[in-house]
């Protein structure tokens, strides 16, 4: 199967070990993956703040980019959220990009859904394997905007040895939201804080997650805490998981 990785501006820039995780999970999981060098930002950030031409502008480029993809796999349900739920109707009366913008819409996944819906993986016959306590961090777009709630969980349930710890309030926001952060610090920082609390009273060890942005957000708080859990992205702990035994490991 080929996949085409779209891998978003935080892991681009700033993740780019989430961006190799899901590519060396995917290819183990017999995917050809390619990278269209095409690529740019989604134009979340732009729509979200009203710039509806420079979302357009961004958009085509992806659209460009992606035109001859059989799959595209996204680490990120925001930016995925972007393309199937926002560009087809950013590109309304102007027919012939529309319909490019549903042909993407209807390849486009989230990591986890894609793992799930369209490999139907089950990690335990690749001998998944990660010791830890984990409270997996459910963010808003990938949950509100596209739908995918149960998939993280089922596949984070395959893996021998992870212990799942189940927040308190999973619908909270955890008050990153993008511009939110920079136009509304402090109720951005509260509503982290929040977040945290009802990760202290779960015990666990490790903080999960599928989006780089609200992950960056958290693990940002954190330290400034000084707190100790350790933050992952589902495909960083996935791929952790499930690579294969050294040598000096083998019996």
């Amino acid at each position: 199967m080929r996949v085409s990785f779209f891998s978003t501006c935080l892991v681009d820039m700033f993740f780019p070990d989430i961006g190799v995780s899901a590519i060396r999970l995917l290819r183990r999981l017999d995917c050809q993956v390619d990278f269209p060098e095409g690529q740019t930002c989604c134009g979340q950030p732009a729509w979200n703040s009203g710039f509806r031409e420079e979302a357009e502008k961004m958009a085509e480029a992806i659209i460009r980019a992606f035109a001859e993809s059989e799959y595209v796999v996204a680490p990120s349900g925001s930016c995925a959220g972007m393309i199937r739920s926002v560009y087809p109707q950013l590109f309304e009366g102007r027919p012939e990009l529309q319909a490019q913008a549903r042909a993407l819409a209807a390849k486009t996944y989230e990591l986890s859904e894609f793992l799930v819906k369209i490999l139907r993986v089950d990690l335990r016959e690749q001998g998944a394997h990660f010791e830890g306590t984990v409270a997996y961090h459910t963010s808003c777009h990938m949950t509100r905007e596209l739908g995918v709630r149960e998939e993280p969980f089922q596949l984070l349930d395959q893996v021998e040895g992870v212990v799942r710890k189940d927040l308190e309030r999973p619908d909270l926001c955890c008050g990153f939201g993008g511009t939110f952060s920079v136009k509304q610090p402090e109720l951005s920082v509260a509503m982290a804080d929040e977040k945290i609390a009802d990760l202290d009273g779960t015990g666990a060890g490790y903080l999960v997650g599928a989006d780089p942005a609200c992950l960056m957000h958290l693990r940002g708080r954190l330290e400034r805490l000084g707190k100790g859990q350790k933050v992952l992205h589902l495909a960083e702990l996935l791929e952790m998981a499930t690579r294969p035994a050294r040598k000096e490991d083998r019996p």
